[in-house]
């Protein structure tokens, strides 16, 4: 049975650094997904870009962006979610990367933004690959309902467990080899 796991903490507490720290850590697996992480200017936030595993990189929201949609002060680009994310997460929605492993950083708001990233996201959760995810503690019903179902472990991300984390989930998603038997 795939792994499914939802990293969730409070905004700050390391979810995208344990994230990246993960997948540094996975360097021989078939990883595929995206990060996101903060632009800054003179100290302030002022946007989020999203980097794919495979390092194309583009603002996903930005105080300068007109939207719609709009989260907070920031607009969206949702054509970033069409071309990088979405293409990150294809090859295992269709099947292409049966065992893979995908990393999402993060299901929010901004990213949720997106119908055809939810689909690729429901997709994955029923898909044959281990997802590692991170999530917001607030309550939203996508994500909410991500949480309960079946087969979904949710782990709490706190500055306690931050940096031991990477490491014990890799220790958990590294394949191990097979006993004598073939075939999947």
């Amino acid at each position: 049975m795939p792994t499914r796991i939802l990293l969730e903490g409070r905004p700050g507490a390391g979810k995208t650094t344990a994230l990246r720290r993960l997948a540094a850590l996975l360097p021989a697996r078939a990883a595929t997904g995206f990060t996101t992480e903060e632009i800054r200017l003179s100290g302030a936030r002022v946007g989020f870009a999203l980097e794919t595993l495979a390092g194309r990189r583009e603002v996903l929201a930005h105080v300068d962006l007109p939207g719609p949609p709009r989260v907070g002060k920031y607009g969206v680009d949702l054509g970033v979610m069409e071309r990088l994310a979405l293409p990150s997460l294809r090859p295992a929605v269709t099947g292409e990367a049966a065992g893979r492993l995908v990393l999402i950083d993060e299901l929010g708001r901004m990213e949720l933004a997106s119908t055809a990233f939810r689909d690729a996201v429901e997709a994955l959760f029923a898909a044959d690959v281990d997802v590692v995810a991170t999530v917001h503690a607030h309550r939203d019903p996508f994500t909410d309902a991500l949480k309960r179902r079946a087969g979904v472990e949710v782990v709490h991300l706190t500055p306690a467990n931050r940096d031991a984390l990477p490491a014990a989930l890799a220790a958990r998603l590294t394949p191990r080899p097979a006993s004598g038997a073939s075939g999947a």
